[in-house]
């Protein structure tokens, strides 16, 4: 489950995006809370809770972004509108306004049910609510509110990640990255970090007899292969920037890149793609974790990064089919559900609905969409294939590739 921030503004535009939505028949109005005599009215206009709360505002005339906006988001349809309210409510509590004048709108137009929720920074008695370190207790009173136990979760995690065949070190760092945490590695000892605090530790040398356990599956990697080549002319492997969004439509720095064969892969077989790249340039390589199998590879082991982004002849004009992915040819592969990524910034599976709300009414610089950035250089951790193919052969030839 995912708390965001949207943008502080300086006038209740939240209100009019959403009612906005109720009017498309997009969202529904499910909770209205302390807006005094506005309860008496039959059908109060979305003015009407807007001039309400910039009324409760104007006791403090020093804020100038009082405006409270916020969304919780589950995955897919795992809970329903009425509990998604329910965890709102609660939230609000748990993060001072809860006496304050708020509305919760259920929002139904993409494949992630979650809710909206407005209200003002401003209390009755012209106190701003705290907000230090906001987004950090944002998770933490959630997780309260779901009875998420985080450092037991963390343990989870930890203990999953120790599970999968890797053969180094930063490989091991991307599995828990992906999932939100920041670990740093002191006196032999890795700092597993989460919401703004360490949740749990681990000794180096555990990961190293993972890693002195790691055989490389050679026939998984065949299987692999194929896939790719079967459903490389349907699918366009050719690398593109991913860019965060600025207000206006515009585009702003790259944030990773990405392929439709990527895509394709993660969703229907488990694996997650990352493109390594520094400074705005090209990948020079790229990692492959099979969650199917729990693996993790170096792009070279299973093909050389230009084989893997090169596209099918057929796809010099290339329109994409998307034709039905027929998993069941392969199966090892069974059909696998991508794992959660959980973290702040990180988390994208509702920005559909979020990025319309950053461009047309906040100017937010909304985050890349797909995969997180990872904060791990692992350019030591590139084998030579990766840039000068499978097979070479150096006898004392002296080295040509720069990187």
């Amino acid at each position: 489950m995912i708390v965001k921030f949207l943008r502080p503004a300086s006038s209740f535009k939240g209100v009019g995006y959403s009612f906005a939505k109720i009017l498309l028949d997009k969202g529904e109005l499910m909770e209205v809370k302390n807006f005094g005599a506005l309860s008496g009215l039959s059908n109060p206009r979305a003015e009407d809770y807007v001039n309400y709360l910039e009324a409760v505002t104007d006791k403090n005339k020093r804020i100038v972004y009082p405006q409270l906006h916020v969304t919780i988001s589950t995955k897919s349809r795992d809970h329903s509108k009425s509990e998604l309210t329910g965890i709102a409510e609660k939230w609000l509590e748990g993060m001072g306004y809860g006496s304050n004048p708020y509305l919760i709108i259920f929002h139904k137009d993409t494949q992630n049910n979650h809710v909206h929720l407005v209200s003002t920074r401003i209390g009755r008695d012209g106190k701003k609510v705290k907000d230090s370190y906001e987004r950090i207790k944002g998770y933490q009173v959630l997780n309260q509110v779901i009875g998420l136990d985080e450092n037991l979760q963390a343990q989870k995690d930890k203990n999953n990640a120790l599970t999968y065949n890797f053969s180094s070190r930063a490989q091991f760092m991307m599995l828990l990255e992906i999932k939100g945490y920041t670990l740093n590695l002191k006196d032999g000892i890795y700092q597993i970090f989460k919401f703004g605090k360490k949740l749990d530790s681990l000794p180096v040398e555990k990961v190293d007899e993972r890693i002195a356990d790691y055989q490389q599956n050679k026939k998984r990697l065949e299987q692999l292969r194929a896939i790719i080549e079967k459903y490389r002319p349907d699918f366009n492997p050719e690398l593109f920037p991913e860019t965060s969004k600025l207000a206006g439509g515009g585009e702003g720095k790259t944030t990773g890149y990405n392929s439709e064969l990527a895509g394709m892969l993660q969703r229907n077989f488990g694996l997650q793609i990352f493109f390594h790249a520094k400074d705005g340039k090209q990948p020079y390589g790229y990692t492959v974790i099979d969650h199917a199998k729990k693996a993790v590879y170096k792009g070279g082991d299973l093909m050389p990064l230009a084989e893997f982004i090169k596209p099918a002849p057929e796809q010099a004009n290339h329109v994409t089919i998307n034709k039905p992915v027929e998993i069941a040819e392969f199966p090892e592969s069974e059909d696998f559900e991508s794992p959660q990524i959980n973290g702040d910034e990180s988390e994208n599976w509702y920005a559909d609905d979020i990025e319309n709300y950053h461009t047309e009414f906040t100017g937010f610089q909304a985050p890349g969409i797909y995969l997180p950035p990872l904060r791990i250089d692992i350019s030591d951790d590139i084998d030579d294939e990766q840039i000068n193919g499978r097979n070479r052969k150096r006898k004392r030839k002296a080295r040509t590739n720069t990187r």
